[in-house]
């Protein structure tokens, strides 16, 4: 819940997300007709009785949800900002929250991995009735499991395993989840292949060529970099730039197609020819070191002003590997 974030809202979005909840609720009540929009007692009654109706089927597994959620109304109606930003941060799971912000909603404990999944599921419902498409999920580099103890990383990949079932059983409406890893991961002793089951839901066959491969596969083969990815890349990068440039003409002329892959080139050649591994100092040095100063700078001209210049301070220990020595005097020698 902490990253949850929206167009409106890049991080923490789900107070607005409820928020917007309760308007969307209010504005269904007044649209039946029945209540006037100066019935405040009413309308927070209609409201409420229109809650629970929308959360039926999740307070059947997860009641507190439910009741988190009219107790952070009440909160706010009442005017206590204290108790209704305990109670929100108890329901995004936050730990130590005051007791006395869980007495405003009357829930007790913390939230469970058992409880997260079924609040998962309240989540949802919500962002559907606040017209939100869905939720996108990403777990992100799944390979440091393998760098766990064995019961940890086997408690974790039949984690994974039950997530992928309750979504596959159509648990999680609206819910896109995207797990990434490497190779390894996937192919090594260490990951889904120690867990067989898990293994059989992400099998995919990758010894067709990939140029056929099914996009519509549980699991989708990354290519790797190469000089046209990362000058079609460059290229992106330059046109977003050219958007916000003050002068787009003159950056898109001096920053050509050509001139990018020129850099490209210099870049994965001072890297040792490493493609896979230029693409962050590419990034950064066609960024701050070439189009901004095209942009802020009248005189400044890519080709005549400028020497493409790596330093170990800025690259990373894979970077710095891959550019390997300059002087004699910088290879280490094992007796």
């Amino acid at each position: 819940m902490e990253r949850l974030s929206t167009a409106d809202t890049p991080q923490g979005a789900l107070r607005n997300i409820i928020d917007g909840w309760f308007y969307a609720l209010e504005e269904d009540v007044l649209a039946e007709g029945t209540i006037a929009a100066e019935d405040q007692a009413a309308l927070v009654q209609r409201t409420s009785e229109l809650l629970e109706q929308r959360l039926a089927k999740v307070s059947t597994t997860a009641p507190m949800f439910s009741a988190a959620l009219r107790g952070y109304r009440e909160a706010q109606l009442a005017g206590d900002r204290p108790g209704a930003d305990g109670v929100l941060a108890w329901l995004a799971g936050q730990p130590n929250v005051a007791a006395a912000a869980k007495r405003v909603a009357g829930v007790k404990g913390d939230i469970d991995h058992f409880g997260a999944l079924s609040f998962l599921q309240g989540v949802l419902l919500v962002l559907r009735d606040s017209g939100h498409r869905g939720l996108l999920v990403i777990l992100d580099e799944v390979e440091t499991i393998q760098r766990v103890r064995s019961d940890v990383r086997d408690k974790s990949l039949n984690a994974l395993r039950q997530l992928i079932d309750e979504v596959d059983a159509g648990r999680f409406p609206g819910l896109y989840l995207l797990i990434t890893g490497t190779t390894p991961f996937y192919e090594g002793p260490q990951g889904i292949q120690r867990l067989e089951p898990l293994a059989q839901r992400l099998h995919v066959d990758f010894q067709t060529d990939a140029r056929f491969d099914n996009p519509r596969a549980v699991q989708l083969r990354l290519p790797g970099f190469s000089l046209d990815r990362l000058c079609a890349v460059g290229c992106r990068v330059r046109d977003i730039f050219v958007q916000h440039a003050r002068e787009p003409a003159r950056v898109r002329e001096l920053c050509d197609d050509r001139y990018i892959r020129d850099l490209a080139e210099g870049v994965a050649g001072k890297l040792g020819g490493k493609i896979g591994v230029a693409p962050r100092i590419f990034l950064k040095k066609l960024v701050a070191d070439v189009l901004d100063r095209v942009d802020q700078f009248a005189e400044f001209e890519p080709r005549a002003h400028y020497a493409l210049t790596l330093s170990e301070t800025e690259l990373t220990p894979v970077e710095r590997q891959a550019m390997g020595a300059t002087d004699v005097d910088e290879i280490e020698l094992t007796p």
